[in-house]
């Protein structure tokens, strides 16, 4: 019995050994299913993937319901005879894995990029070390301030010597003011650049930016206008604050007639933020008082629909007209557009200058650029080792009438018929006083049209009667000769007839030049404007279509008469052109004779009479060192102090 109870005790204590010895064999990596305790453990998550990773002291496995693990766990430690105070007890924490933070990265990037977007778009362009950048800098100024950034001088800029006296005496008060409060004077304001596209406004600009030695700011009039309210009187502020921040200084504002328009026409869309930007630089220019040194320089082509209260004094001081250069500024720009250009050693550059100014009436400063710059690429098309006098011939041809198209196949009818009418232009300004003199004649297709004419009109602002009839008669000797010779009229007179329509409506609406109308004016329409009602009566209306129409007739029947007299020369001419395509005045005096009128035709014939063969480029006492601050004054101030020594 006592070994049968020894056996039993013994059998009791290896028992209790074995049931606790099955978590040091799981440890060991040894999974005890022989033990029945950890059979009923290893069923306590039931209907799942069942896993096991030893760390440490801890077993992790998964659960799919609380409730379910909660229920078998309490079920298992009753089962096992477990005291309930004994019972292990269950501690929820919660952790994370990082899914969470992967489900919000599409949404990190989204915001990312569109940060980015605000930041490097048109609103968030601000400058460099300004603000906070981005869309917090979208009322910042995009103004940009130049210091010696700018290799145009004033030797760069030629024909307009009076708009340039104005612009260098402007840098003059600032280098200089004492030389006019001395006198009383007050340092102007402003000026306004004014004139035709081309002419050399922003070009002035930049050279006085290159010559001022003072800080340049320049801004572009659109720059002012946003989508977003109030941008452009905070952008006018921050320009100002910078104007006054780099005192002195000039303050250029390109293409001002985007936000200074007229006021007052309605507020559809964006016009009462156009208004409030206007209204802000008023404010801001009209605040400046003569000790800031600020100048405001502005420019553009369209003053007429500038405000009123912009373009008076105290804000622009002064209106600077840049006009189309004259036969002397002509000549003065090609002498600085020819000084980069390899000539012919044959040309002289002063003696070019002066026959292509001559063969260029009303060319504007860009149009001069682009003539000497298309003679360097013909050149250099042609592989000659410098340019001559035919490149620019070329050129000049080429800017006036558009690219040549010699492989344009006109069927011989055609052919014959832009001959002849070509031909009946030709004659009919050789015979007619006040036409003016042909230079060359060609049945060669270029830009939009068949045959080309080119003439020399001489330098004249002012018209008479006569002058503007001649006028419209050879501009309708095209359609002439094709009625004379052919019985029937083509469609290539039409932009003849567009030219002699709007001369004749300039004549009596504009010009007072027909008696029934009388001596009245009225603004003609300018293209592309929309016209609602016309300045006039039904009545008066009627009456000057009709006077337009008779003074056509009356130009026609004068064409007609005269081209009829002169049938032979017209078909002498009309022949040589289908032979030749080109003809030149030589050609024509062979084939015609002298004109029976005097003419000009060289520099020197044009100048004559106007005091120089040069445009005047002197320059006043007080503007001799306009850009160089006086020594003259720290002399004085040691001589005083040398006086008061003694």
């Amino acid at each position: 019995g006592t070994s049968s109870g020894g056996g039993s005790s013994g059998g009791k204590k290896g028992g209790k050994k074995e049931e606790t010895n099955w978590w040091t064999r799981l440890q060991k990596g040894d999974i005890p299913w022989d033990v029945r305790e950890f059979r009923i453990c290893s069923f306590l998550p039931p209907c799942l993937c069942l896993y096991l990773c030893i760390c440490g002291q801890y077993v992790w496995f998964n659960i799919g319901s609380v409730d379910t693990f909660e229920r078998n766990l309490e079920t298992v430690q009753q089962d096992l005879g477990i005291e309930v105070e004994n019972r292990l007890p269950v501690v929820y924490s919660t952790e994370s894995d990082g899914s969470f933070l992967l489900s919000l990265l599409p949404t990190i990037l989204i915001i990312g990029s569109l940060l980015y977007t605000l930041r490097r778009g048109p609103a968030g362009l601000g400058r460099a070390g300004r603000g906070m950048g981005g869309l917090f800098s979208v009322g910042e100024t995009t103004a940009k301030v130049l210091k010696d950034e700018i290799d145009v001088k004033f030797k760069d800029v030629a024909g307009c010597e009076e708009a340039k006296l104005e612009i260098m005496e402007f840098v003059n008060f600032l280098k200089n003011p004492k030389q006019y409060e001395d006198l009383g004077a007050k340092i102007p304001k402003g000026a306004i650049l004014t004139g035709p596209p081309g002419t050399g406004k922003t070009l002035l600009a930049k050279a006085t930016a290159g010559e001022a030695n003072v800080p340049f700011i320049t801004v572009n009039g659109s720059e002012f206008l946003e989508m977003f309210v109030g941008v452009g009187p905070a952008r006018v502020r921050d320009l100002f604050a910078l104007a006054r921040k780099n005192a002195p200084c000039i303050l250029f504002i390109d293409e001002i007639d985007a936000v200074g328009r007229k006021r007052g026409r309605g507020n559809f869309g964006g016009q009462s933020e156009q208004e409030n930007t206007l209204n802000q630089l008023l404010v801001e220019m009209d605040g400046f008082n003569t000790t800031t040194n600020v100048v405001i320089l502005a420019g553009t082509n369209r003053p007429d629909i500038l405000d009123p209260a912009l373009m008076r004094p105290g804000r622009f001081d002064r209106q600077i007209y840049i006009g189309p250069p004259d036969i002397k500024g002509r000549a003065s720009i090609f002498k600085v557009h020819l000084r980069p250009l390899k000539l012919d050693t044959v040309l002289n550059k002063d003696n070019l200058a002066r026959k292509l100014a001559s063969l260029t009436p009303g060319f504007s400063g860009a149009d001069i650029a682009n003539v000497c710059n298309e003679a360097a690429l013909i050149a250099a098309r042609h592989l000659s080792d410098a340019i001559n006098q035919k490149h620019f011939e070329q050129a000049i041809e080429r800017v006036i009438g558009g690219l040549e198209k010699k492989t344009q196949v006109l069927q011989p009818e055609e052919k014959k018929t832009v001959a002849y009418h070509e031909a009946g232009h030709a004659v009919a300004g050789w015979f007619l006083e006040h036409a003016d003199p042909l230079l060359k004649v060609s049945i060669i297709p270029r830009g939009k049209g068949l045959g080309y004419a080119q003439y020399l009109p001489k330098e004249q602002y002012l018209y008479t009667k006569e002058q503007l009839l001649d006028r419209m008669c050879m501009t309708l000797g095209g359609r002439v000769s094709e009625q004379i010779f052919f019985g029937r009229i083509t469609t290539g007179a039409q932009d003849d007839l567009k030219k002699v329509t709007q001369s004749a409506y300039a004549q009596i609406v504009q010009f007072g030049m027909n008696e029934k109308v009388g001596q009245i004016s009225f603004d003609l329409p300018r293209q592309g404007d929309m016209v609602l009602e016309k300045p006039y009566s039904e009545a008066t209306a009627r009456l000057i279509d009709e006077e337009v129409r008779s003074l056509i007739n009356i130009a026609y029947d004068r064409t007609l008469s005269l081209l009829t007299e002169k049938k032979a020369e017209v078909e002498k001419v009309a022949l040589r052109l289908l032979e030749k395509e080109v003809l030149d005045k030589s050609d024509m005096l062979d084939l015609l004779g002298p004109r029976p009128f005097a003419e000009k035709s060289t520099y020197e014939e044009f100048v004559e009479g106007t005091g120089s063969l040069d445009e005047d480029t002197s320059l006043p006492e007080g503007l001799k060192d306009w850009n160089k601050e006086r020594e003259k004054e720290k002399e004085e101030t040691t001589d005083e102090q040398v006086i008061l020594l003694n």
